[in-house]
């Protein structure tokens, strides 16, 4: 029986990388050599990413993986520390420290190649990241493990009435009826259109919402569709600003978004306690903090606190 009196906690299954990111006015040609404008190293990953932006708007997180016994590693595990959250389903595996190679142009757009190297080593769960996930409230995945470790979190996180939320990236071949065991799948543009081979990003989320999961379709500067159980329940729109990197702007939104959910007073399952009312609550408070992340460089560089949020929506 989960104590509901203490906060909520967020467990999250996820990637842990380093983010090697160049800046330069634009994307170089194929053979074309070009001078940069910077190069900085920044903690990131989207498990990671989600985690940091989850625990700064006050969630209770949990992070589960796996770093390698190195320079990489070590500095974010201090990260993880610094953030309050908790390590004990992070392992330390035989293999390098996953890292992603990021290029980002002036506009703010940027361009990503992940080398997985430890995350990539987690394709199933400890007796401990088990534990972890019956013990929380929510359960936050994406696609940078393997999937038979998703596999297994859904499985554990249902048998106890776990919320499980899945970000859907990168695009994988994904089991037949994986998308419909999960509560709640946020995927940008192009990945819910990738997902469901439909060319309306509406219809996408109608689709991906089916048979009781809520969907949110993320769409940068124009906002989010939110959808649930095959209906779309409106657009909402995003906060302008102007944007100086989008690294990691979905990932905040889905982190802001889990701790805002997890901020209220919730009942078990959880899943019958996030209403229409909390959830389109949760999207303002996730566009928010997303809107603040672009403003800045890098990834969980970027990434606000509570009290930056709570100002906007004072």
């Amino acid at each position: 029986m989960k104590n509901f009196n203490r906060a909520p906690r967020i467990a999250v299954l996820g990637s842990a990388n380093m983010d090697l990111v160049v800046r330069a006015p634009r994307l170089p040609e194929p053979g074309e050599t070009m001078f940069g404008s910077g190069f900085s190293t920044v903690p990131g990953g989207k498990g990671l990413n989600q985690g940091v932006a989850a625990a700064r708007q006050g969630g209770a997180v949990d992070f589960m993986g796996a770093v390698g016994d190195d320079a990489y590693g070590a500095h974010l595990r201090e990260l993880l520390h610094d953030n309050e959250m908790g390590v004990d389903g992070l392992a330390t595996a035989d293999a390098p420290t996953g890292t992603a190679h990021i290029s980002v142009v002036d506009s703010g757009e940027n361009s990503i190649v992940v080398v997985s190297g430890a995350n990539a080593t987690v394709t199933s769960l400890s007796p401990v990241q088990e534990r972890i996930i019956r013990d929380a409230a929510f359960l936050v995945m994406q696609c940078e493990l393997p999937v038979a470790a998703l596999e297994a979190g859904i499985e554990v996180a249902r048998a106890a009435g776990v919320f499980t939320v899945l970000t859907p990236a990168p695009v994988m071949p994904l089991p037949k009826g994986f998308l419909a065991s999960v509560d709640l799948v946020v995927p940008n543009r192009l990945e819910a259109l990738e997902l469901t081979g439909e060319t309306d990003p509406v219809r996408a989320a109608e689709l991906l919402s089916a048979g009781r999961t809520w969907a949110i379709v993320t769409l940068g500067a124009e906002g989010c569709i939110v959808a649930f159980d095959g209906a779309v329940l409106g657009l909402a729109p995003a906060r302008p600003v102007t944007a100086v990197d989008t690294t990691a702007a979905g990932d905040t939104f889905v982190g802001a978004l889990v701790a805002r959910l997890a901020s209220f007073d919730l009942g078990t399952p959880v899943r019958e306690s996030v209403s229409e009312e909390r959830m389109i609550d949760a999207v303002r408070w996730a566009t928010v903090a997303s809107s603040i992340s672009v403003t800045r460089p890098g990834a969980t560089s970027s990434m606000p606190h509570l009290a930056e949020v709570a100002a906007v929506l004072a």
